[in-house]
């Protein structure tokens, strides 16, 4: 008896152990301006070839299943994200219906890892619904650290940098910044910490961004609208799990910045910080894995019209 069971424990230790399912990230796209629904895709496409990641991009469509920022009400699958390990947003200024809306603030509320995209500090706006305002502006405040106030001036769109970005100097040992050097950025600057505004909570700043032109200063009001920015940081938040989330932001996100190794090394390093991953001495390999040629920035038809969630 004694043997025939030692040689069972054998057996079932030596049997294969069923492999841990992949880390799944779901990205939500969903801008009119800054063109996520082209580097969203890209940023996922490198995490699965380098890490195996299960990925899901979902998109804003419209009635036909194709493509359009422009629609705000509807962005197809959200569901999937009650299965999800993580949630990058990239989204503007949304009207999602409740069912839609759910999948998102329950996400939030779960303690686990959150990454957010510029626009995301004004992921949603609904204007006639009293039970939604909430979710304006005191939601980005407390899960990304800040909500929409303003920024310094839409100039030469696309044609040259109007930022600079530099690395924190006391925070260039973050896991975060490694591999990351100073570049100029495509985004104008968004304003979220000085004057009468401070980013909320334990909300850490990484590196600051330096307006190469400023509508502010023009107009004499750098003492509410500092010329030097945050625009990359990480915080935390607790949700009604109680549990304590990683939450990596930053306010860059013009489709061109992208193009910028260090930009990609950012995004991704901020997204391996979040889920509690190590991040390579060097940081995280942003070599693309397919071609990337976004169209411009820009509102009304400046995305790629007739594609569909399978094409991306």
């Amino acid at each position: 008896m004694r043997y025939l069971l030692a040689t069972l424990l054998l057996i079932i230790c030596a049997a294969p152990q069923p492999a841990d399912p992949p880390v799944h990230i779901v990205f939500i796209t969903g801008d009119e301006e800054y063109r996520s629904e082209e580097s969203m895709p890209m940023l996922a496409k490198i995490l699965e070839r380098d890490y195996g990641f299960e990925v899901t991009v979902l998109f804003a469509l419209n009635e036909d299943g194709f493509i359009d920022p422009n629609v705000l009400d509807n962005i197809a699958g959200l569901e999937v994200l009650a299965r999800a390990d993580m949630m990058v947003m990239f989204t503007r200024f949304r009207a999602l219906p409740d069912a839609q809306a759910k999948h998102i603030l329950d996400f939030a509320e779960s303690g686990k890892p959150i990454a957010g995209f510029r626009t995301s500090t004004h992921a949603f706006l609904y204007r006639d619904n009293l039970e939604r305002a909430h979710l304006n502006d005191d939601w980005p405040i407390k899960v990304f650290g800040q909500k929409w106030i303003t920024h310094h001036g839409h100039f030469d769109d696309g044609t040259n940098p109007l930022t600079h970005v530099t690395v924190i100097e006391e925070m260039a040992s973050h896991p975060v910044l490694r591999g990351v050097t100073p570049f100029q950025a495509y985004s104008w600057l968004y304003h979220v910490h000085g004057g009468e505004h401070t980013l909320y909570g334990d909300s850490e700043p990484l590196l600051l961004g330096t307006a190469l032109r400023s509508g502010h200063a023009e107009n004499n009001r750098l003492d509410k609208f500092p010329l030097t920015n945050p625009v990359a940081w990480t915080k935390t938040y607790t949700g009604t799990s109680g549990m304590s989330a990683r939450v990596f932001f930053t306010t860059l996100g013009h489709p061109y910045d992208f193009k910028e190794s260090s930009m990609r090394r950012l995004a991704l390093n901020g997204i391996l910080w979040a889920l509690g991953r190590d991040v390579p001495e060097g940081g995280a390999n942003a070599e693309l894995a397919a071609p990337y040629d976004p169209n411009n920035s820009g509102f009304g038809d400046r995305f790629k019209a007739g594609m569909r969630p399978e094409d991306m």
